[in-house]
């Protein structure tokens, strides 16, 4: 089971959308994008609990690769 990390290499803000993009196997550019458009129609409610999960979600570190090993 793959553990959620932000990531250190696909990072914008913190990090948070470039490793929820790589933990579900999809674009972080895609996920960066649900989450403006979410916090728009939500009122910033989804941008707190963005700044919520930042804190909570460790950072991956140095020598963690989010690549798969087959």
């Amino acid at each position: 089971m793959k553990k959620l990390f932000r990531s250190t290499t696909d990072s914008k803000l913190s990090g948070l959308c470039g490793g929820i993009g790589e933990w579900m196997g999809i674009d972080p550019t895609i996920v960066r994008l649900l989450v403006v458009i979410a916090s728009f129609f939500s009122f910033g409610a989804v941008a707190v609990i963005y700044l919520i999960a930042t804190l909570v979600v460790p950072k991956a570190s140095q020598d963690f690769r989010f690549v798969d090993h087959y």
